[in-house]
């Protein structure tokens, strides 16, 4: 899959900007707060319907404007050509259209374009809690997996109603157990699905980051994950209905006290390790900083294998912490892997003009205010 063209209206500090990219490599330079970043996260926009940078649309508006558009040309194997439009109006809220046509629901764009990030942010995935890792899970899968999706968005739903009869039931016991009988069965059913695709996903997955994290480290520790959910089998369904449905009784007293579902897949847990330590508790910030790396790009090859279309990758300033080796080592992966590769870089020294000057699949644009200009 690729983006041949984009086109930006009011979008951050891109007021009226069309970029015409390369099918490989596209480099993006300029100094901090030029837009480079944005960009490529408007390209994010039309492949997730949301920012991988802002917390919500209505920051994302030029100024004072009230609206942004975004236009993408894109081609792959699947689909041979089609356009994605992104839309957002205070007022009226973000609206996606492909080949013009409204989609009805803003998940139905997950996996169109498969698309990886690889930003600064993803020290996040091995520093902080259990909610940045399941948001990694989620979005992973999402992408390759509609059902997984599907399962997901009903899964939140279910637990918000079954939330909010444990938070507004004022009667005995024995009737809020009552109340919760279908709702525990919805929950039970569907967390299940989403239990058991996870743990079949991590199996496959932790091959390709132990791959790439020798690939990018010097260090002779071996990369794993740990899975931590509600059986030491997920991999079984009938093993995750067993002891979900278990669990669920036996929390019930302790679910009508806090008022709230304690019970499934969103306190779900994924370790990771370096040889035998946790590194989220004793990793170095350098071994922090190449298992995000190593993360995402095992992301990239595992959905190159998994799906028709390669997806696009975007690297958002991830070298200025690099030695010269390892940027090296990462950018030669990128250039032999064949999909669309955009890079952000606030320093050229890293990258030869060559590679870009030299080959037509390859384009290095530079960013000055929001203006966009090709140098090679």
């Amino acid at each position: 899959m690729r983006i041949n063209r984009l086109k930006l209206t009011n979008f951050r500090n891109h007021e009226d900007t069309e970029v015409r990219f390369a099918s490989h490599i596209n480099l993006i330079t300029g100094p901090n707060g030029a837009g480079k970043t944005n960009l490529i996260d408007a390209i994010h926009y039309l492949c997730m319907s949301r920012s991988f940078v802002a917390s919500s649309d209505q920051y994302v508006a030029h100024h004072d404007h009230k609206y942004f558009m975004i236009n993408g040309d894109f081609e792959g194997e699947i689909r041979s050509s089609f356009k994605v439009s992104c839309s957002y109006s205070r007022g009226d809220g973000k609206k996606i259209f492909v080949n013009d046509s409204p989609l009805d629901r803003l998940s139905d764009l997950i996996g169109m374009v498969p698309v990886v990030v690889l930003s600064p942010e993803d020290l996040k995935l091995t520093s902080e809690g259990p909610a940045e890792r399941r948001s990694f899970l989620d979005a992973l899968i999402s992408q390759i997996s509609p059902k997984y999706l599907r399962d997901l968005i009903s899964y939140r739903k279910i637990r918000k109603q079954r939330n909010k009869l444990l938070q507004d039931y004022r009667g005995p016991l024995d009737m809020l157990k009552t109340l919760l009988e279908p709702w525990d069965a919805q929950l039970i059913e569907t967390g299940a699905a989403i239990i058991v695709k996870r743990a079949e996903v991590l199996n496959q997955f932790k091959r390709y980051l132990a791959i790439q994290y020798r690939a990018i480290s010097e260090f002779n520790l071996e990369p794993t994950l740990q899975y931590q959910t509600i059986c030491p089998e997920p991999e079984s369904k009938e093993a995750v209905l067993s002891a979900y449905k278990k669990q669920l009784e036996e929390s019930f007293e302790k679910e009508a006290e806090r008022e709230q579902t304690l019970i499934g897949p969103h306190r779900d847990e994924v370790v990771f390790y370096l040889g035998e330590m946790e590194l989220r508790n004793f990793g170095s910030q350098g071994q922090h900083r190449l298992f995000s790396m190593a993360l995402k790009m095992a992301q990239l090859f595992y959905y190159s294998d998994e799906l028709d279309d390669l997806p696009i990758m975007l690297l958002d300033d991830v070298f200025g912490n690099l030695d010269q080796q390892k940027t090296d080592i990462i950018t030669e992966t990128l250039n032999k892997h064949k999909g669309q590769t955009f890079i952000t870089s606030a320093n050229e020294r890293p990258f030869e003009q060559k590679q870009f000057s030299e080959n037509g699949n390859n384009a290095w644009f530079t960013v000055s205010d929001g203006e966009v200009s090709k140098k090679y």
